[in-house]
């Protein structure tokens, strides 16, 4: 086997490979051999017809078998014999393949690309630290109450947070538009799941009270042909309800895993979850920076083929989300819906494995069992859950990337200047979802830029 190896780009190879002819024909040889002996063929016994019609039948197909075949291993040869690490699958078409003359045929491909890790020394990060208080608490229940409340009729005009069972027929000019009308439709005012303006309108309507409301479609509305459009709307109210809160009492402590209906447990269990919940937005907000920095610290190219697999992972996801099916065929879904997100996730990915690799990072069982044993809380039967955790290899090898990528983070965060900020609880929260949009918004704008 002869192989040379043509750099195309930082990261992209071109792998010319000869094959002897004589190993071919050998290959083909044999392969026909075993082909006598299994085909049939009317007129003859099986394993006795002649080898040259044997070769006449199928000797095409077979040669065709065969130098598949031989490509893909001396693909894997080639590959290794020049230290090559691919990314992905190559690209792989002969360029001479007849009877009596050397196979030849070229391989194109991505590598992963060398990465020297610049340091991110010197960034300042924020660590937010918040305490739980008692108002904290107190807020918190009151949501709760908020997601448990039930709506209730009464005999006045509808405020901003009650509900209204309503009908209404949408027309542009004095014709009714598709899509635009529903019967019994209960909405609650003020959750800004209408139109712009048409929840406003309809806030002092009663029972039994027919109401005309106007609005203007938005510009970017999804629905191309009331994109900007002025619309009316009729809309008759059959019913005003408001929210009513359930009590603070047993019954409502039950819900939430208290079974003996104790409120200081209640509150207990509450702030519990709540310093959980602001201690994971915390290392998010701190995970978030040093990953930006290290990005920014550090250019790659990335390889097409790894952006491409990250970007089906990408559909997949969103396809099972959105409850589309198994049979749905993702290819629908377009790539530019997820290719910024695909590429931040791969260049993170090199970038984070590089650091694992220098710094020769590793998770042991007594690791990964702590984090399942962290993520089963949130779990009825922790126990259980810890050991479906453990004895999948699956489920077990994602519980170690994330180890070994917090790892990586507390190792660049000793890279960086970490001040601790004082927070309240809403602010950490709001602190861990700015820095997400940010990242988003930085994605986009690279994107842009690219374009």
């Amino acid at each position: 086997m002869q192989v040379s190896v043509e750099t195309t780009s930082q990261i992209e190879r071109r792998i010319t490979v000869q094959v002897p002819a004589a190993e071919v024909d050998e290959a083909v040889a044999t392969r026909l051999q075993d082909t006598a002996k299994r085909v049939r063929l009317n007129g003859f016994r099986q394993g006795k017809i002649p080898m040259a019609v044997v070769r006449q039948r199928y000797g095409k197909d077979v040669r065709n078998e065969v130098v598949s075949e031989l490509m893909r291993q001396h693909y894997v040869r080639a590959i290794t014999e020049q230290s090559l690490n691919p990314a992905g699958y190559p690209s792989i078409e002969p360029t001479v393949d007849q009877t009596g003359k050397d196979l030849e045929f070229v391989a194109t491909l991505e590598i992963y690309p060398e990465i020297e890790l610049n340091s991110i020394e010197g960034t300042a990060i924020e660590r937010p630290q918040a305490d739980i208080t008692e108002a904290d608490i107190d807020t918190m229940i009151e949501t709760l109450r908020g997601q448990h409340a039930a709506f209730q009729p009464v005999e006045r005009g509808a405020e901003n947070g009650d509900q209204v069972k309503i009908d209404f027929q949408g027309y542009l000019g004095d014709e009714p538009f598709e899509g635009g009308s529903a019967e019994g439709h209960e909405l609650e005012l003020g959750s800004n799941r209408f139109i712009p303006g048409f929840e406003e309108q309809l806030v002092g309507a009663k029972a039994g009270e027919e109401k005309r409301i106007s609005v203007t479609f938005p510009d970017d509305y999804q629905a191309e042909h009331l994109a900007g459009q002025e619309a009316t709307f009729k809309v008759t109210v059959h019913e005003v309800s408001a929210k009513a809160l359930p009590e603070v009492d047993a019954e409502f402590i039950k819900e939430f895993g208290v079974e003996d209906g104790d409120p200081d447990k209640f509150r207990a269990e509450v702030k519990k979850n709540m310093e959980r919940e602001v201690k994971q937005a915390a290392q998010n907000r701190v995970k978030q920076q040093a990953l930006d920095a290290l990005q920014q610290a550090n250019e790659v190219t990335v390889p097409q083929s790894l952006i491409q697999q990250e970007t089906d992972g990408l559909k997949r996801q969103a396809a099972q989300q959105f409850g589309l099916g198994e049979d749905f065929d993702v290819s629908q879904l377009p790539n530019e819906l997820f290719a910024e997100q695909a590429q931040t996730r791969v260049k993170v990915g090199l970038l984070l494995a590089e650091v694992i690799k220098q710094h020769e990072i590793d998770a042991s069982d007594d690791e990964i069992r702590a984090r399942a044993e962290e993520l089963a809380t949130q779990y009825q039967q922790p126990e259980q859950v810890i050991e479906q955790y453990m004895q999948n290899d699956e489920l077990k090898g994602q519980i170690k990337s994330a180890v070994l990528e917090d790892k990586a983070v507390d190792k660049l965060l000793e890279q960086a200047q970490v001040n601790d900020v004082s927070m309240s609880y809403e602010q950490v929260l709001q602190a861990a979802q700015q820095s997400e949009e940010a990242a988003e918004e930085d994605e986009a704008e690279e994107s842009d830029s690219k374009a």
